[in-house]
């Protein structure tokens, strides 16, 4: 049995480079299962919401687990980086609510333009388009994108948790009073505790006792059984097929699949930008290595997920609770994957993890993340002006990929309007008339 445990962690050791990442299978594991954890809200808000646009909940709800599985485990083998995959928040509320419900399609109509721009990310993979996208953007922008999604994280906490609210000056302090908010504020303290005493899994301790206490003071519910029946993939599965050759070729699938491969292409972007530069997994000259393999698991994850019944599958900025747990390799993204997995057989407790518990831990990551404010030179206006805006429309435009149209304009406009021609080159022009476009065409 000893044998079989050595042979094991030895196979772990070849294929993630555990001790060369300073890791090990233990801080890996816990990651990625806080990963998981501040992920799972996605099950049952996925399914929701594709639910509206006519499509059979459990179905949907089997085709999220599975696509972030596959997905998951794919970035983990391929491109070993800890680094979460499933449906994406945003794109699957476009789906439902402007393509089905706004233009008057049917699901299978926009399924099908998932899968169509899948295989184009495939195809831009492929041909490194993607890679040199990543690679033009300016080092300072990178660091903003860093903080800007560590701001739009704690945001999503915050607002979550009911500790922001709207109000009659657009966002207002919640009832602090609250039960509910009080649960949060404590998860918040403790976490923030046992962050500061350096104690391993801090968020996935904190997020446990915070689940158990509500549970057990009756402010969140408790789980309605253990295990629970697979709900059948067959309403949803290869719907994405079943639409004809002329809705194919139509204008609409024009319009849908360019406005799905340009928000999810910058949103990934900017997870894969964001994260990895917050985990220390940039190279000296600041560009992300195995990008191509990265953006591989977010292709076969959106194509994948389009077959069997989900919208498009994208990098998660939630990834960046597992790196703060340690998470340094792929075996976190393979922890979340398996996950993943698991709550097709055990969705009633999956499923039962309250806001209270995940808010705390991504207000924290976004602590984490805004320290890369420092590595910005706020005295160059030319760059602190870009980076400004990159950090701050994220959270309020609730939109990673405008966050980094807004720092990637204004910084190439500046730049070139002070004459410091050097700091810009032809990738940035061209997205700059790429962006430009998008604002007029697709408002």
């Amino acid at each position: 049995m000893q044998a079989i445990k050595t042979s094991q962690k030895g196979l772990l050791e070849r294929t993630f480079k555990l001790s060369e990442n300073n890791t090990n299978v233990k801080t890996e594991i816990l990651a990625g299962i806080t990963t998981f954890m501040t992920m799972a809200y996605i099950l049952v808000v996925n399914s929701s919401i594709l639910s509206e646009a006519g499509m059979d909940k459990g179905a949907v709800f089997t085709a999220t687990a599975i696509s972030a599985f596959v997905g998951s485990c794919i970035m983990g083998l391929l491109a070993n980086y800890p680094i979460a995959l499933a449906p994406g928040m945003g794109l699957n509320a476009f789906f439902a609510y402007s393509v089905v419900l706004g233009m008057g399609h049917d699901w299978q109509f926009a399924l099908c333009a998932v899968l169509i721009e899948g295989i184009i990310f495939i195809l831009l993979t492929i041909t490194n388009v993607r890679e040199k996208i990543i690679d033009c953007i300016p080092e300072v922008l990178k660091h903003a994108v860093t903080a800007g999604i560590g701001l739009f994280i704690a945001f999503i906490g915050l607002a979550n948790a009911g500790i922001v609210t709207n109000g009659a000056t657009i966002l207002a302090l919640g009832d602090v009073t609250n039960p509910l908010v009080l649960l949060t504020l404590v998860g918040i303290l403790l976490a923030g505790f046992l962050l500061a005493k350096n104690i391993k899994g801090a968020f996935l301790i904190g997020m446990l006792t915070i689940s158990a206490v509500g549970m057990v003071a009756g402010l969140v519910e408790l789980p309605k059984g253990i295990v629970s029946a697979v709900p059948s993939l067959k309403p949803v599965f290869l719907g994405a097929l079943s639409i004809s050759p002329s809705e194919i070729f139509s204008f609409d699938m024009i319009v849908v699949v360019f406005t799905f491969l340009f928000v999810d292409l910058f949103d990934t972007v900017g997870c894969l930008v964001g994260v990895a530069s917050k985990g220390n997994m940039l190279d000296e000259n600041g560009k992300l290595p195995r990008a191509k393999e990265a953006l591989f698991a977010d292709a076969i994850g959106t194509t994948v997920g389009a077959l069997l019944g989900t919208s498009t599958v994208t990098a998660y900025v939630e990834s960046a609770a597992g790196i703060g747990e340690g998470g340094r390799t792929g075996l976190t993204a393979v922890t979340t994957g398996m996950m993943f997995l698991l709550s097709l057989f055990f969705a009633p407790i999956f499923t039962a993890i309250p806001t209270q518990a995940t808010a705390p831990v991504l207000i924290l990551v976004g602590v984490m993340m805004a320290s890369s404010l420092s590595k910005i030179d706020f005295s160059e206006f030319t760059n602190a002006i870009p980076a400004f805006l990159t950090v701050i429309m994220m959270p309020l435009a609730y939109s990673i990929a405008d966050g980094i149209i807004f720092g990637i304009i204004s910084f190439t406009v500046l730049k070139l309007a002070t004459n410091n021609k050097k700091d810009v080159n032809l990738s940035l022009i061209i997205l700059c008339i790429l962006f430009v476009c998008k604002f007029i065409f697709l408002k």
